[in-house]
């Protein structure tokens, strides 16, 4: 056999193999007998081989269609076989637990006023909502704290102790909330009250002096405490209505004013104190007009002898209610004194000479 011829033979050895791979690949997948030879009936007729080739070791090849599943020819993807949609079973899904109902509330509506007739209070409310039983240490619980002015405050239904303030007044009521809205008003008898001094027509500056407040008048028999005590000049504060007195205290020796006032509700009381009384600063000196000396100790007494006002420096300052009075200083052992008056009024300046 010529080299052509063996290159011939291993050529066509090699087509027929390919072909046949081709067959099984088709008829595997399906593909009609008809397409099939549609196939080969379109090819070339192939070159007549020299011989017929031996069947590959393994044994031979099965043109046939397979009755069952086919595995793949070697080179191709297996096939997939997919299961019927009745063999699919679902996973199963839990239910959902039953979401729980939003117990019921309840709205608390509150407002408060000077008077049964008067406006809405606008500011300076403090609204506290307390439990209606004490626990067992014998204090009610606070269940709610509001600064408005007119608060909605949402409560389960129940039964609650409802306390209002507004600067010293305050009321107090208990409720029963249901579930529709509760508008509670309470009334709060308060007034305003505004303090100034002054001594004449000159206006006290604010650290100079300072005021207490009292509950009833001061010709009530009884001690009491105050009510307020060293309120600042020009504070406004909330009290209610009623009669009060005043104790001013104007620098901190004997001016001292008391005053009857009466405070209505829902309107502000401007008070003016007016003190008699004047500054006055003493000096112990060598010479009149000369330099003040140091380290001296000072006693202001009454012309009775009671001691107003006692301190230690070069020039101590001090008010005085207008009057007569005695100032006594006290140097390196010696003892200087000197009577003076106080007008109203009428600052001035005391000089004790040393001699």
């Amino acid at each position: 056999m010529t080299s052509t011829d063996k290159a011939g033979s291993e050529c066509g050895r090699r087509r027929g193999w390919r072909i046949a791979f081709a067959l099984a690949a088709a008829l595997a997948l399906g593909a009609p007998q008809s397409a099939v030879a549609q196939f080969f009936s379109d090819r070339p007729p192939p070159i007549p081989p020299a011989s017929v080739p031996e069947p590959p070791a393994g044994g031979a090849i099965s043109l046939a269609p397979p009755s069952g599943p086919a595995a793949a020819p070697p080179g191709l993807p297996p096939t997939l076989i997919q299961p019927p949609v009745s063999a699919v079973t679902p996973p199963a899904v839990s239910p959902l637990p039953p979401t729980p109902a939003a117990p019921p509330q309840a709205v608390l509506a509150l407002t408060a006023r000077y008077g049964k007739d008067l406006p809405v209070i606008g500011n300076n409310l403090i609204w506290r909502v307390y439990t209606d039983r004490p626990d067992e240490t014998g204090a009610f619980k606070l269940v709610r704290e509001d600064r408005g002015a007119t608060p909605n405050i949402v409560l389960p239904p129940g039964s609650y102790v409802v306390h209002v303030a507004h600067g010293l007044v305050s009321a107090v009521r208990p409720v029963t909330l249901k579930t529709e809205t509760d508008r509670e008003s309470f009334v709060l008898p308060a007034g305003g009250l505004r303090i100034e001094g002054r001594v004449g027509t000159s206006k006290i500056p604010q650290n100079q002096i300072s005021f207490s407040i009292y509950k009833g008048s001061q010709f009530e028999a009884g001690e009491r405490a105050p009510l307020l005590p060293n309120v600042a000049a020009g504070d406004v504060v909330l009290v209610p209505e009623g009669t009060y007195y005043i104790v001013s205290n104007y620098g901190d020796a004997n001016s001292v004013v008391r005053s009857d006032i009466r405070v209505q509700a829902g309107k502000l009381t401007d008070v003016i104190v007016t003190h008699r009384a004047a500054v006055i600063t003493l000096k112990l000196v060598g010479d009149k007009g000369g330099e003040a000396l140091a380290n001296t100790a000072w006693s202001v007494i009454t012309p009775g002898g009671d001691v107003v006002k006692e301190s230690i420096g070069a020039f101590p300052r001090v008010v005085l209610s207008e009057g007569e009075y005695r100032a006594i200083a006290k140097n390196e052992g010696k003892m200087f004194e000197r009577g003076f008056n106080v007008v109203n009024g009428v600052d001035g300046e005391i000089e004790v000479i040393a001699r």
